[in-house]
């Protein structure tokens, strides 16, 4: 059986993220499915310039954030991981507090409660006192935030090269085992 990755897409800056994670999977024969919520979509829309349809294109499954009776939405439909990219602050605070109001949000909850991977890339900069403090809950319950930042050590020439580099190493934290981020060999 192939692997299975749930994206969610949701209203922060970094849709390129989102779409970098879609394709890499498909080209390491990862299914996808895919949550956007309507901000996210906005957002990939400005930022890349894609709607609705050409995102869900991307992607083996399409969910709307409504359909809470998706298999995603059950902890017998079996996923390697859950990444959320990128994870805006709103959706940060639901996932920490188990609100599971959506279908983003429930299969987040899900993904805790099968105790699976649960990768949170958020995106918000500066961190308020409550951003910390649902990231630190979130970590408590097992998830991971991956704030998408850079690493410049590998002398990346462009933006391109910067997300393809954070996409593939949240790839290797959820358990995709073909995924291969670049490695720190030492000075």
């Amino acid at each position: 059986m192939r692997q299975r990755l749930v994206v969610g897409l949701t209203g922060a800056t970094g849709a390129a993220y989102a779409l970098r994670l879609l394709r890499r999977a498909r080209e390491l024969d990862v299914e996808t499915h895919l949550i956007a919520t309507p901000a996210g979509i906005l957002n990939a829309h400005h930022e890349l310039g894609l709607d609705r349809s050409r995102l869900e294109a991307e992607a083996d499954h399409a969910y709307a954030p409504g359909d809470v009776g998706a298999c995603i939405a059950s902890g017998s439909f079996r996923t390697a991981a859950m990444v959320v990219a990128p994870c805006s602050m709103k959706s940060l605070a639901a996932i920490a507090h188990g609100l599971g109001d959506n279908l983003l949000t429930r299969a987040a909850d899900v993904t805790l409660k099968e105790r699976r991977r649960l990768i949170l890339m958020v995106r918000e900069t500066p961190f308020n006192l409550a951003h910390l403090r649902n990231m630190v809950a979130v970590t408590e319950m097992g998830g991971i935030c991956f704030p998408p930042l850079p690493a410049f050590y590998h002398h990346p020439k462009s933006i391109e090269e910067m997300v393809n580099e954070s996409a593939e190493r949240v790839l290797e934290l959820a358990g995709i085992g073909a995924a291969a981020p670049k490695s720190w060999n030492g000075l």
